[in-house]
């Protein structure tokens, strides 16, 4: 089971998601600066959960947006242990380290605890001996998702679409409202996904299942489907259609993982990987100057 490549954090985009954090968090100023000298401070990030690490692009963006500098200690995606680990330096003012601290500290913990549910997916099913893939899903915080979906990956999830327009997915109520048969709504789905998007088609039954697939979905989308009821419809899927992938999906935790898993599923998806993700400990911890 291969990590998915990390997505792409281009500058610009980076230092509009730092601007846009530091801004509500401090929209003029907080009165607590007055209290600090003008002098340059330094400080570290320490970590006090067990997990896996990630989000430095992110607070280091924050802190750089304010002029001071960042130092990783650590490689993203490091297994961190229980206990106080440094993770990252950062010198510079000490109204700029206060400012960046929260938004930082934040990222840090946010993506941290995405990227260690998504490590513990991942070595679940490598543990069921399964090839296939665990995904996340569209079920991230507003304004947060570039980051959530980096964390997936960090932890060695496969992000999945960032935005609507990366997949013409066709979803129940597409379903309910379109009006015509299975092989019409494929057709027009795919007129509408040109030549670069595939088409995916959430289906309730085996019996919607196979007529999607039939009609030439290119991924087939198992939802709410029972462990028993799933399986059976994945064989018979592969069966008919040997190279359509089949994707499953619907309220699995980690503990009910291993019940999805099988020779004929493809990607597991699975939402609780980003909301449901408990966030790890960490702090900023100015240095004694002896230490500096």
């Amino acid at each position: 089971m291969e990590r998915p490549p990390l997505p792409a954090l281009p500058s610009p985009t980076l230092r509009s998601l730092a601007r846009h954090w530091l801004q509500e968090d401090a929209a003029t100023s907080d009165p607590a600066w007055a209290l600090l000298g003008p002098g340059p401070v330094a400080a570290e990030l320490l970590c006090r959960s067990g997990g896996t690490l990630a989000g430095l692009p992110f607070a280091a963006a924050v802190f750089q947006e304010l002029g001071c500098a960042f130092r990783a200690l650590l490689p993203e995606g490091s297994r961190l242990s229980p206990g106080r680990t440094a993770v990252a330096e950062v010198r510079g003012a000490a109204a700029a380290l206060l400012h960046g601290e929260r938004a930082a500290l934040n990222c840090l913990g946010r993506c941290s605890g995405v990227a260690t549910m998504a490590t513990a997916a991942r070595e679940v099913a490598r543990q069921q001996g399964w090839t296939g893939l665990v995904a996340g899903t569209r079920k991230t915080t507003p304004g947060f998702r570039l980051a959530e979906k980096y964390a997936l990956a960090v932890g060695g999830a496969e992000p999945h679409r960032f935005a609507l327009d990366g997949l013409l997915l066709v979803k129940d109520n597409h379903v309910e409202l379109f009006e015509g048969g299975m092989e019409e709504l494929v057709s027009a789905a795919r007129t509408a996904a040109g030549f670069w998007r595939r088409v995916s088609v959430e289906c309730r039954s085996e019996a919607e299942a196979i007529a999607a697939a039939n009609a030439g979905a290119d991924i087939v989308l198992l939802d709410n489907f029972s462990p028993e009821a799933l399986h059976a419809a994945a064989a018979a899927l592969k069966a008919s259609r040997p190279h359509v992938v089949v994707e499953v999906s619907g309220g699995i935790t980690l503990e009910a993982l291993p019940h999805f898993l099988g020779p004929h599923i493809d990607v597991v998806s699975m939402g609780c990987l980003t909301h449901s993700a408990p966030a790890l400990d960490f702090a900023l911890k100015v240095l004694p100057h002896s230490a500096q």
